[in-house]
């Protein structure tokens, strides 16, 4: 039997990478020569703006694009469901009164 981590415990390990990927890529930034001041005029730059926008919407596209590949290399839809009639309700006579 399969037994499934508590989502608090999954919680704490994403605190944790964050925890660890920050304080790292600050420090990666600032040995390439990167302080705040000169992120900020690159940020004020159209061309950074563009990409800011871009790459994330490129990479939406193109995660859209492979499921719909995988979805087709897949083969034939499953065939339709059909309507399922409503099921009368067995409430108890006090309740159907009110």
């Amino acid at each position: 039997m399969h037994i499934s981590a508590s989502p608090r415990r999954r919680k704490i390990g994403l605190i944790a990478l964050f925890g660890i990927l920050v304080p790292v890529s600050a420090a990666m930034a600032l040995m390439a020569g990167i302080t705040p001041a000169l992120a900020a005029d690159i940020a004020r730059q159209p061309d950074t703006q563009v990409a800011v926008f871009m790459v994330p919407l490129t990479l939406l596209v193109l995660a859209l694009l492979f499921e719909a590949a995988r979805f087709i290399r897949r083969g034939a839809l499953p065939a339709q469901s059909s309507v399922r009639p409503a099921r009368p309700l067995h409430w108890p006579q006090d309740r159907r009164k009110g």
